[in-house]
């Protein structure tokens, strides 16, 4: 009776949450405890949820303060010069503006977000595009690419997939490190592409046309929290949490709980200022981990309840033992198009962990089938993913159809995606 109502529960989960009809935190919590009771647990459902939510409470605790640490960096200003610097370098060159536009989309989404990547990258390096006349798809496509590679600890994907299956975020994603090298190397490789193609279909040729660089305009309440005179000290201090929790495998939530604290009062000293960026970017930071302690209640009940491992034994017993082996590389590969039919909750909180435990019947680690699935899955795939809003901001900013961009920019994310699971089972760090 477990393995068809946990499916069940994963495939009413599934279609509430993409017809929408439920919103993920409500569904997270609703559908499993419903399922519960309905197998007879009672009051010890409370228990599972507790269990689960245990689980899941460091990662919550820093997706809260790491996305408070990069609003209050991003609030001082920490990345503007480095923002001014290539846009003074990329001058009207089209190759250089292209990989500009990776560059800047790569440094701006060191806080994870992939909407707020769009909305810097793209109003800054527009003009450049439009005073050229250059392809909009390849300003769509230069700065998914950046933001889809650079998946990070504190990312979503990442913190879902921890929570999921409660494995800490650096132990996942320090063996993906060198795999994330060969991913940054094609996202270049294809930015220099793009451009020279831009340069031939523009009839540059190898004219290295230089103009007056496109100042960025701020509002005077940005002006007004930048400190231009604490950039190094910030950019020191954000490089040395990044070392802690890498090499130093300093647990991540506490490197963000002390970071914020030296953030605020490195930049803000004044309470009543501190108070207000707090308040900025809170909104941000609790709904997802909300979600996320929600999800730790919903895979409590679906492991305690026993759900989870008939589900498991029951795909055993239908998936041929040579196909099962290769799961973990077969995952990688098809990584990247899924995140077209499954938006990152259902995914990672449903899918995700009937997957682990049905490989791990064949011998393969959870931690080698989560890692097959961030080298695609809402990484490499959210840019063009229907299910997200970032990429519809990204379009509407571009002045694109989404079509046109999906269209456009579906190869070369598929492509870093193939490659990084190749460099993955080559590196050793998934099994072919």
């Amino acid at each position: 009776m477990l393995a068809p109502l946990g499916f069940l529960t994963i495939l009413i989960l599934l279609a509430l949450i993409a017809r929408r009809i439920m919103t993920p935190l409500s569904a997270l919590i609703a559908i499993p405890v419903v399922a519960a009771l309905v197998a007879g647990f009672g009051a010890k459902t409370a228990a599972f949820m507790l269990h689960g939510i245990q689980g899941v409470a460091g990662v919550a605790g820093m997706f809260i303060f790491a996305i408070l640490f990069f609003g209050v960096m991003t609030d001082a200003g920490m990345l503007d010069p480095l923002i001014d610097g290539i846009l003074r370098t990329v001058g009207s060159n089209p190759t250089r503006i292209v990989m500009g536009t990776a560059l800047l989309a790569l440094l701006v989404h060191l806080d994870g977000s992939g909407a707020v990547t769009f909305l810097v990258t793209v109003p800054v390096m527009l003009p450049l595009y439009e005073r050229l006349g250059m392809d909009k798809r390849v300003l769509a496509c230069a700065a998914s690419l950046a933001a889809g590679v650079n998946f990070l600890p504190w990312t979503g994907p990442l913190i879902r997939a921890s929570a999921a299956l409660h494995i800490p975020v650096t132990a996942i994603f320090s063996p993906l490190l060198p795999v994330q090298f060969v991913g940054l190397a094609f996202v270049f490789g294809a930015s220099w592409w793009l451009g020279r193609k831009e340069t031939k279909r523009l009839g540059l040729g190898s004219v290295n046309r230089t103009t007056e660089p496109v100042a960025r305009k701020l509002s005077e309440a940005q002006v007004a929290l930048r400190r231009p005179g604490r950039v190094a000290i910030n950019l020191t201090l954000t490089l040395a949490l990044i070392a802690g929790m890498i090499a130093a495998k300093l647990d991540p939530v506490a490197v963000f709980m002390v970071g914020l604290v030296l953030a605020l009062q490195i930049n803000y000293p004044s309470l009543k200022v501190q108070k207000e960026r707090i308040d900025a970017h809170s909104q941000a930071a609790l709904m997802m981990a909300g979600i996320i302690l929600a999800a730790g209640a919903f895979t409590g009940i679906m492991k305690d309840s026993g759900m989870l491992d008939a589900m498991a034994k029951s795909a055993v017993a239908f998936a041929p033992v040579g196909i099962a082996r290769h799961l973990p590389v077969m995952l990688g590969l098809v990584s990247m198009p899924l995140s077209v039919l499954f938006d990152p909750d259902s995914f990672y909180f449903g899918v995700l962990p009937v997957l682990a435990k049905t490989a791990a019947a064949y011998g393969i680690q959870p931690i080698q089938i989560t890692q097959a699935a961030l080298l695609g899955l809402h990484t490499t795939g959210f840019p063009v993913s229907p299910l997200t809003p970032a990429p519809f901001l990204l379009v509407g900013l571009c002045g694109l159809e989404f079509r046109d961009h999906q269209k456009f920019t579906f190869p070369f994310l598929f492509g870093a995606s193939v490659l990084m699971t190749m460099a993955a089972v080559a590196l050793q760090v998934i099994p072919l």
